[in-house]
């Protein structure tokens, strides 16, 4: 169904403290399906930089709390709904502040595509799967300027709700791949000419020892699991970050922030 025919086969009412000459409607919005939400983002900074990425492409359904409509009046797309009935769309504890928008996720690059031109750090996360931290990790690597995020195929998160919140927008401002086996991704990688940097908390090198200015895939693992074997053994040196306070290990999203504030020093030396 096309978003038009979406669109015009709900029940609307006119809104007259909608935006003056928009198209503003009030209505009560159902929750919506587990495949629906995998499509939807909210929260300020994750809308607009979905709205600003033309990558995604149509937009579905954008709904507005009535205090923030005018900012978005003459969309096409506008339907203000009060704030209850916004989040009753959505997954339960979206935090949403009245915005909301249902649109494709940013299309992922190939392997060979992020990796073009070898230089700077990218990041790998190996079955990292919490959409919080997968967020998290994509702020960090907008904030330190990598080149992008590399993620797996079947045991990652969706690139919407939670984790675009989380992102602050981040996913819309840095690309990413996705790869269905990262082993053969980092020997694809190693080819364009990037070395590998496995987080390990067992290893005897520092992340800052194991940094240069070279260009750096950094590949983190989950908590608990870490980074898995074969993965391991295809990057060029396992290093930790030490910790004199004497806890055992960090939060991955934690972890990919020094490790990338680590390799920022390194590349300015």
């Amino acid at each position: 169904m096309s978003a038009n025919r979406e669109r015009n086969d709900r029940k609307k009412a006119w809104d007259p403290s909608g935006p003056k000459g928009g198209k503003g409607y009030r209505g009560r919005p159902g929750r919506a399906s587990e495949a629906d939400a995998k499509e939807w983002v909210w929260g300020v900074h994750a809308v607009e930089a979905a709205l600003a990425n033309p990558a995604r492409g149509e937009v579905k359904r954008f709904l507005v709390s009535p205090e923030r409509a005018r900012k978005y009046e003459g969309r096409p797309e506008l339907e203000i709904f009060d704030t209850p009935d916004i989040a009753r769309q959505l997954p339960a504890g979206a935090v949403h502040q009245g915005l909301a928008l249902k649109i494709d996720p940013p299309p992922p690059l190939s392997i060979d595509e992020i990796g073009e031109g070898a230089s700077g750090v990218l990041i790998m996360l190996d079955q990292v799967t919490d959409p919080q931290n997968v967020g998290a990790v994509f702020r960090s690597a907008a904030a330190f300027g990598a080149k992008g995020v590399i993620l797996q195929d079947r045991h990652a998160p969706s690139l919407s709700g939670a984790l675009a919140k989380a992102s602050a927008g981040a996913i819309d401002k840095i690309p990413h791949a996705s790869a269905v086996n990262l082993s053969r991704a980092l020997e694809r990688l190693a080819d364009l000419g990037w070395r590998a940097v496995g987080l390990d908390g067992a290893a005897e090198v520092t992340l800052e020892e194991a940094l240069d200015a070279r260009p750096t895939v950094i590949v983190l693992g989950s908590e608990g699991e870490g980074i898995r074997r074969l993965v391991a053994e295809h990057c060029d040196v396992l290093a930790k970050i030490p910790m004199p306070g004497g806890f055992e290990s960090l939060n991955v999203s934690n972890a990919a922030a020094v490790a990338l504030y680590e390799a920022s020093r390194a590349r300015r030396s």
